[in-house]
């Protein structure tokens, strides 16, 4: 990269092809893949993480930035030493520090008793390996080379760094960012501005539902029914799933609720019918005679049509690539049922489908907030050639379920907006974007917990504090490859 020095360009450094040998007992198991991973260069990492800091402040001026003393303008402290060498999941601890009034972890820092930041005339030096510690989480290094994953295939959010340091709900890299931000404005003496969307808004926000169920709003009251031998009550729920449309049979309501914030729903259709090998269920619908509908929606509200990949497809990609073929009105956009995703797989998956500009699959079903600590829209990074993925990742945010359910967090509904309040506020302070998935199903009026009165707070605050509502397709467009 031009202006950049690498640490590694020294006798004796690795060389780019060389492929990690170690790897833990766990991982090379027949049911998780072992890692495919070229040596990871300091200049590997500085690309990768410069580039999107460039996304960040897409006026910044140019300045050279790298590891060194003799690197130019902003010099960064190597705090890494040889983590990247090996295939560790985690590093050491991180040191805390303050910065802009936020407690901040920062990993690879191994001066922790100075300045986070030395002044020079023209010169920075940043005392803490940002650039290792951005490198780390934005590319979901823990999860590659963790073993764990749970009943789903999913990297588990118990197992990550933002559960153990207790960090999720903030975007650490954006504060690594704004680190580096200050370094630039202090070289070149221009002040740095985050991005804007649409009309100037502060912040975009991105709609979303995955329709996984229409007709099945009937069946837990009819079970509850029976089980409690209400026979009337059971024939009346019957009766009423014969004669009338189902409760979550609402798509037009969605889109026409969404509407009415200014915004435009994003539809992830689910095209297959048959459990999974492992008896997950999928749609409960035939996608093909729902297609119409989305598509006058499109028409009429301008909805987007995208592929929920039905589960299986998040490590097969033939399966995957048929499954958009069969999806004619869709805009190419992606997000696996029950958020499957197999890091050392799923992103090769999708580039080996050559359907998709952009996934919004990366975030914790378990709690909201940051799954790589990042509140905009990266490039993922590819393990197995040290360059980038083909598609663009709009990470998830908020998921309905998340906030009440029994596997996950458990929150009353006026619980709910106070509890997500602050992480917005960080997506709002970095120009970021903020992922909402609301299923269909809990528009129905009789869901008082996460329902459609608490998508109708979260939709407000988010009016009110200036979002622009934008498509997976109009945020891809921001963020050319």
């Amino acid at each position: 990269m031009a202006g950049v020095r690498s640490a590694d360009d020294q006798p004796g450094a690795a060389a780019p092809g060389l492929i990690f040998a170690a790897v833990s007992a766990r991982s090379s198991s027949p049911s998780l893949p072992a890692p495919r991973v070229v040596a990871i260069t300091s200049e590997l990492r500085l690309a990768y993480v410069l580039r999107h800091f460039w996304q960040t402040y897409p006026a910044a001026p140019r300045v050279t930035i790298g590891y060194g003393p003799a690197v130019g303008a902003v010099a960064v402290a190597d705090g890494a030493g040889d983590f990247f060498a090996q295939a560790r999941p985690y590093p050491a601890a991180p040191n805390w520090r303050e910065w802009q009034g936020q407690r901040i972890p920062f990993f690879f820092d191994s001066s922790p008793e100075k300045d986070l930041l030395t002044l020079g005339p023209e010169t920075v030096l940043l005392n803490a390996d940002i650039i290792a510690g951005a490198f780390y989480l934005l590319s979901g290094w823990q999860e590659y080379f963790s073993a764990e994953r749970d009943r789903h295939g999913r990297f588990p959010y118990a197992a990550s760094v933002q559960q153990q340091y207790n960090f999720v709900t903030l975007p650490v890299v954006n504060y690594y960012f704004d680190v580096l931000k200050t370094a630039v404005e202090h070289v070149t003496g221009q002040r740095l501005q985050p991005r804007t969307w649409g009309a100037n808004a502060p912040f975009a926000a991105f709609i979303t539902h995955d329709i996984d169920n229409l007709h099945s709003a009937w069946k837990a009251p009819a079970k509850a029914a029976l089980q409690q031998r209400q026979w009337r009550r059971f024939g009346q729920l019957v009766w009423q799933h014969l004669t009338r449309p189902d409760a979550w049979n609402n798509l037009e309501a969605v889109a026409a609720g969404t509407a009415e914030y200014g915004a435009k729903s994003t539809f992830f259709l689910l095209p297959e019918t048959r459990p999974g090998a492992d008896g997950t269920p999928n749609a409960d619908y035939n996608a093909q005679s729902v297609l119409p509908r989305l598509a006058a929606l499109q028409e009429a509200l301008g909805a987007e049509i995208s592929l929920h990949g039905s589960i299986g497809t998040a490590t097969d990609a033939a399966r995957l690539a048929r499954e958009a073929e069969a999806l004619q009105y869709a805009t190419a956009g992606l997000r696996f049922h029950y958020l499957r995703w197999e890091p050392r797989l799923t992103p090769a998956v999708v580039d080996a489908a050559q359907s998709f500009i952009y996934d919004s699959t990366l975030g914790f079903a378990e709690h909201f907030g940051f799954r790589n600590s990042y509140c905009l829209p990266f490039y993922p990074f590819n393990f197995a050639t040290g360059s980038e993925h083909d598609f663009l990742e709009i990470p998830l945010n908020v998921m309905d379920a998340t906030l009440h359910h029994p596997n996950y967090l458990q929150l009353r509904p006026e619980e709910m907006l106070p509890a997500l309040a602050p992480m917005l506020a960080e997506v709002a302070r970095f120009g970021g974007v903020a992922t909402v998935l609301w299923h269909n199903e809990n528009f129905d009026p009789a869901n008082e917990t996460n329902g459609p009165h608490q998508f109708a707070e979260l939709m407000e605050y988010l009016q009110q504090q200036g979002a622009a509502f934008l498509t997976g397709r109009e945020i891809w467009q921001q963020f050319p490859a």
